[in-house]
């Protein structure tokens, strides 16, 4: 009885101890926010929800009224001024606007991406997701090596020879609207877009044919949003894996980055047998992964890599130009007279013509103007960010290092500041002979981490809206949603519903 006693007695000293030590920590820690507080609060923001959680608890009622989080940054902007501070536990997030700054950070490869987001999607909910891809990875060596590798497969040359493909998966997508049209059968241009991007990226850059516009059933673009929205929730709401009623969802989530992560695996595998057998493969993206990969002797952790850059080229070689297209397509719906513009254009360059060349892309520059204007006012990829370690002065107001600072060029696209009329949509602010935008306007980045595939994606985008604009003619479906959807990228909505006709 005395042993048990003493047991106990142990036991509660223990137990003592342990809530002791616990709270003694969490007070050192609360200390140190509060002196974080004190170091930044100098620097204008909205008041925090909590002086632990900071203004995170905003970012999860945001996402949770599944609202766009950058109205929210461009209405604290107007409100605060071109720069301003956001908190969350002991961590500091400047938001700028300033010009300055944007060119100063982002054209450096002084500045790396921001470690803790980036590191974040490593993994989502701990399934391996873009580990250290192209994208993702901080560390600006492996980087660049990265870079080098992937380069060959994004040269203009290179890009030259895929015209063929950008027009072949074009015009699967042309003949099945022409069966609608015919049918008068509603088309939903969104799904319809996501299907031939995903087409072009999978044959361009993988050597694989999926034929998504008529094998519409296949289960990837389902995993794609799967996995964006899962990447919205993992960093903008620390608790949603942990509540019972989201564990549906997560286990979703993780299969889909799981089955694209198998999918890279086989396809990787495929080519790498042709490679070994001496069989002609392509200079594509998946050929330029496995001698990134080689360089380590395909090591467990280049296995990894290679996934990691095939699930980012496969996701971010899609979604983008995709979601660009159906903004594109539904701005012209509500604006008949660019409409018309635009056809005459693609009608003087293509004529009656419908292979498109490389040649005619460059001569359809008002076409530019248009797919210019669709990302200022959505920017599928809308922010980035970067680390800030030093001491740092922008717009007058002096911040100490050790912080993040993120540029929204959602933000910055739709402020008078910058744009005259901002939510007017007028394809003439990117006339040749119209100012360029001085660093507010940046859909693809800027500098040394800018967008790798962006000539891809606009040549690809181009194909698209030449052939339709060529082809048909159409109107928005009335009563639908016009207003935009964040799942990380920005996409419509309403998917985009038009009646299709054909031009006589």
């Amino acid at each position: 009885m005395a042993v048990w006693e003493t047991i106990a007695g142990w036991m509660w000293y223990s137990a003592i101890f342990i809530l002791s030590a616990v709270l003694i920590l969490f007070a050192c820690y609360c200390l140190y926010i509060k002196y974080v507080h004190q170091k930044y609060d100098h620097i204008p923001g909205p008041p925090r929800e909590s002086f632990l959680l900071g203004h995170g608890p905003i970012f999860v009622e945001q996402t949770k009224k599944n609202t766009v989080l950058h109205e929210k940054l461009l209405e604290w902007t107007e409100k605060y001024g071109p720069v301003y501070r956001l908190n969350f536990l002991h961590y500091v997030t400047v938001m700028t606007v300033d010009p300055e700054a944007t060119k100063e950070i982002l054209m450096s490869p002084k500045y790396p991406k921001d470690p803790t987001v980036y590191k974040r999607l490593f993994n989502l909910f701990g399934q391996r997701f873009l580990g250290n891809g192209l994208v993702t990875v901080a560390d600006h060596d492996l980087w660049y090596k990265q870079r080098r590798i992937m380069d060959p497969a994004f040269s203009s040359s290179y890009l030259r020879g895929l015209m063929g493909i950008f027009n072949e998966k074009a015009e699967r997508l042309m003949v099945k609207l022409a069966e609608m049209a015919d049918k008068q059968t509603p088309a939903h241009m969104h799904g319809l877009v996501n299907c031939v991007t995903l087409d072009v990226i999978t044959k361009a850059a993988f050597g694989v044919d999926l034929d998504m516009v008529k094998n519409n059933n296949l289960p990837f673009p389902n995993a794609i949003e799967l996995c964006l929205k899962g990447m919205v929730y993992y960093l903008r709401d620390p608790v949603y894996e942990f509540l019972p009623w989201n564990r549906k969802v997560v286990q979703d989530i993780k299969e889909a980055a799981q089955l694209l992560r198998r999918t890279g695996r086989a396809w990787i595998n495929e080519r790498k047998k042709a490679m070994e057998n001496g069989e002609d493969v392509p200079k594509d993206i998946l050929t330029q992964i496995l001698k990134s990969a080689e360089e380590t002797k395909f090591d467990d952790d280049s296995q990894e890599l290679m996934l990691d850059n095939f699930v980012t080229f496969f996701i971010a070689g899609q979604e983008t130009t995709a979601n660009q297209l159906s903004f594109a397509i539904m701005e012209l719906g509500k604006h008949p007279e660019i409409m018309k513009r635009l056809k005459a254009e693609v009608d003087e360059v293509l004529g009656k013509r419908q292979e498109i060349l490389y040649e005619d892309l460059g001569k359809l520059t008002y076409l530019s103007q248009v797919l210019k204007e669709t990302l200022r006012l959505y920017p599928t990829a809308p922010a980035t960010s970067r680390w800030v370690a030093d001491d740092m002065v922008i717009d007058g107001i002096k911040i100490p290092g050790g912080f993040v600072i993120i540029f929204d060029t959602y933000v910055t696209g739709r402020m008078d500041r910058f744009f005259k009329d901002p939510l007017t949509f007028d394809p003439k602010r990117f006339d040749l002979n119209a100012p360029k935008p001085y660093f507010c306007y940046f859909p693809f980045a800027l500098g040394p981490r800018s967008c790798l595939g962006q000539a891809f994606s606009q040549m690809e985008a181009k194909v698209v809206m030449a052939k339709l604009l060529q082809r048909f003619d159409y109107s928005l479906v009335p009563g639908q949603p016009l207003d935009i959807e964040d799942i990380g990228t920005l996409r419509p909505r309403g998917g985009v519903i038009c009646r299709m006709k054909q031009c006589d």
